[in-house]
């Protein structure tokens, strides 16, 4: 295999971005780690006090989890959510996010996100890192990132992913998010903002393992879940196509009937995570290594859905949202892949 190496001499600027991208690719890891280690170091070679610190955090975090999901009800410290460094993250690709229509702040909203992707970079970083560009196109309207339940119960690394505008796609946490009162004078709307956007990346782990350059295979059709929550709440559903996702990695070839492709489904079935084998680019090289490739990341934001609240969806009524967020999302696909996409006469949109 022949290396492509990276010059020697690239500005600054750009030293950055692939410094700042190095860290958030392999957040999660590093998140989980540094937790277990902290854990772990303080309750068997802490003293007394740092134990008894130890195990009063441990209970707050399940009591806390238990109660309110998690969940932070408004933006959040904005300096965590918008910064120099997480601007070189979207800088890098770059990240970009274009508005098709208003989403009026006098109701909640579920963004039905597609394609995962390997990370889920584009949403993460416009709903979730670097928000400066939704609240510019989106004012009044508070942008949130679904990721499962289990990433709240880890101690330390929760409180990060708190701070990045992060919930989680319980049951529970969707209702609470989603129910909040529109009503400018609550409350819990003294920061002007009076609408909730969560973010679902619906195809989940089986989308992430179908994750290959210009293939965008989507993971919907059995996926309800979504609909069913937004007629509970009564939230529009907006559909979201960010088109690039799929290109800024590949990963090891895992046809469906790969020995690879059954481990993935053993697992994921289990943890509700498929372990994949990105195939990236180097720190010096472009060739192989764990970085992301540069590539243009457009999320378009398609036009809110509207549904009739009810506490018992009709599965018919559940089947026409269902139908007509699919419809949505081919239509957003076709009018904007030409420009969006290289080669966009060969890019085809798979649904199953």
């Amino acid at each position: 295999m022949k290396i492509e190496w990276a010059p020697l001499r690239v500005p600054l600027e750009r030293r950055l971005q692939i410094m700042v991208t190095a860290f958030f690719t392999s957040m999660l890891p590093i998140l989980l780690s540094v937790s277990f280690l902290l854990v772990a170091g303080s309750l068997i070679y802490g003293g007394l006090l740092l134990r008894s610190l130890m195990l009063i955090y441990l209970v707050y975090v399940y009591v806390h989890h238990k109660n309110t999901q998690s969940v932070v009800d408004n933006n959040g410290w904005l300096i965590t959510r918008t910064n120099r460094y997480h601007r070189y993250y979207r800088d890098y690709f770059p990240v970009e996010l274009v508005k098709t229509a208003e989403l009026p702040p006098n109701k909640n909203y579920i963004l039905a996100s597609f394609p995962h992707g390997i990370l889920g970079t584009g949403i993460g970083i416009n709903m979730g890192l670097e928000i400066s560009k939704w609240l510019e196109l989106f004012p009044q309207v508070r942008p949130k990132l679904g990721t499962l339940d289990q990433h709240f119960h880890v101690p330390f690394m929760r409180e990060v992913i708190r701070c990045w505008g992060l919930v989680s796609v319980s049951k529970e946490a969707l209702i609470r998010m989603l129910s909040k009162s529109n009503d400018p004078n609550h409350k819990e709307n003294r920061d002007g903002f009076t609408s909730n956007a969560v973010a679902i990346l619906v195809g989940g782990a089986q989308e992430a393992m179908d994750s290959h350059p210009g293939q965008y295979i989507l993971t919907v059709k059995s996926r309800k879940g979504f609909v069913k929550m937004a007629i509970r709440t009564g939230s529009s559903i907006v559909p979201s196509f960010s088109f690039g996702e799929v290109d800024i990695f590949d990963q090891v070839a895992n046809p469906p009937d790969s020995l690879l492709r059954r481990f993935q489904n053993v697992v994921k079935k289990i943890t509700g995570v498929s372990p994949l084998i990105p195939v990236g680019r180097g720190f010096f090289n472009y060739t192989f290594g764990f970085l992301p490739f540069r590539r243009r990341i457009v999320q378009v934001v398609g036009s809110p859905i509207d549904v009739v609240k009810s506490d018992q969806p009709d599965p018919e009524y559940v089947d026409k949202i269902h139908s007509q967020v699919i419809e949505a999302l081919e239509k957003l696909f076709e009018q904007y892949k030409h420009k969006y996409l290289k080669n966009s006469e060969n890019a085809k949109l798979v649904v199953q």
